[in-house]
């Protein structure tokens, strides 16, 4: 029972997973108020610049894909820190690009780093949730979406001042530092875990006999069928209909987040003639909208219920791309962009939350890799629609696919009464 005292307690492990939420935020957004500046310094064209974002969206599912046997083989907490350490360190590749093709390349380092880091820290989330049997899972996206506003704000204020490969590498310097403080006690309680597990009554929980670090002892898990009943009818049971209802929330939600961190500024400063430091408060304003949403998710959820949230927050998004794609001015379209923060706010988590409990971390899993594969994917589409019709026209398919999420949501709802 020594070695258990000695692992970190739950208040602290829940600030330091929340600082790696914030850490993933600041340091995505760093990267996407530099799009502008990036894609002067290849001479890349709009349908060039989606061809080597689709570099980051490869090297981010594509890892996304290992990092559960990752997380098993080495520990969630311990791919957490090693991924936040790789992201810290790569951040500034795509500085060093010299044309599309470099920096595709280098997205594509960084799209590894990226996924892995999403994947694992979501992975702890969630055993959190569960140990803690609170719903917390909000107040982390919440941190990422602050860990967003503090990049985009920084970056902006960087922006006239700095060259993209200087402000990146003090992004990455900062995020290290971070890391070297909130990556021990994770790591701790990593090491607190697989020895607990070995401790005489483990066997009978199926976890530690008490209290592992995050709060609350680790309940039971039911027995399973056999793997090949499992594989034949597993699309077939309603709980992955509806972990498949809710990923496509989660990626319709995600798409429009990696719209406008990706494009956003550009649309500004092309679009409606922003400087360099004011296009970059496009993200910002979506990024302090969407946290606080997410700071109001859990008492929204409660008071409303989950159907009439993401219903009025899809709808809410729409109207507010809408407003950012016709604004004749610059404060009208962040207005918009704040909007449309605000109505996907409370959809990833949601979703997340809703996929645990139907299928539990397989369903998870599943949800995380549609939801992500929005917010990848999506970017680079917009460099093809932009390509053809022009930046606007792409960024109006945001408003499309908010209408999409907000009908799914319905969908849900019916599907799981008990859920909406």
């Amino acid at each position: 029972m020594q070695l258990l005292n000695k692992i970190p307690g739950p208040r602290l492990l829940r600030a330091c997973l929340t600082a790696f939420f914030a850490l993933d935020g600041f340091l995505f957004a760093s990267w996407a108020v530099r799009v502008p500046a990036v894609k002067a310094q290849v001479g890349a064209s709009p349908a060039a610049l989606g061809l080597a974002l689709l570099g980051l969206s490869a090297g981010s599912i594509a890892t996304m894909a290992i990092t559960g046997s990752l997380c098993r083989r080495l520990g969630s907490r311990n791919v957490t820190v090693g991924s936040a350490v790789l992201l810290c360190l790569v951040v500034t590749l795509p500085a060093f690009a010299r044309s599309a093709l470099e920096l595709g390349l280098a997205l594509a380092v960084f799209g590894v780093a990226y996924g892995g880091l999403n994947v694992a820290m979501n992975s702890v989330a969630v055993d959190m949730v569960a140990r803690l049997r609170r719903p917390v899972m909000p107040s982390f996206h919440a941190a990422w979406s602050f860990g967003g506003l503090a990049g985009s704000a920084l970056g902006g204020l960087l922006a006239p001042h700095l060259a993209p490969r200087p402000a990146l590498a003090l992004m990455g310097l900062a995020g290290l530092v971070l890391v070297a403080i909130a990556g021990p006690p994770l790591r701790a309680a990593e090491r607190g875990r697989a020895r607990a597990a070995d401790l005489p009554g483990a066997a009978r929980t199926g976890g530690a006999a008490g209290p592992d670090g995050d709060g609350a002892a680790v309940a039971p898990r039911a027995a399973e069928p056999p793997a090949a009943a499992r594989r034949a009818g597993r699309w077939h049971r309603p709980g992955w209909r509806l972990v498949v209802l809710f990923g496509l929330i989660a990626a319709c939600a995600a798409y429009g987040e990696g719209a406008v961190a990706d494009w956003g500024a550009l649309h500004l400063k092309q679009d409606l003639g922003a400087s360099a430091g004011l296009a970059a408060a496009g993200y910002a304003a979506f990024a302090i909208a969407e946290a606080c949403g997410r700071l109001a998710g859990t008492a929204l959820l409660a008071r409303l219920g989950q159907t009439r949230v993401l219903a009025g927050g899809g709808i809410a998004a729409c109207a507010g791309m809408l407003a950012a794609v016709l604004a004749p001015d610059v404060p009208v379209a962040l207005a918009g962009f704040a909007l449309t923060g605000l109505g996907v706010a409370n959809m990833f988590p949601a979703a997340m939350t809703q996929a645990g409990l139907a299928e539990g971390p397989r369903g998870v899993a599943a949800a995380s890799t549609l939801g992500y594969g929005g917010l990848l994917l999506g970017p680079p589409t917009i460099g093809f629609l932009a390509s053809a019709a022009g930046l606007p026209a792409g960024l109006a398919m945001v408003c499309v696919l908010a209408l999409a999420a907000a009908v799914l949501a319905v969908v849900a709802g019916r599907e799981a009464p008990a859920a909406g």
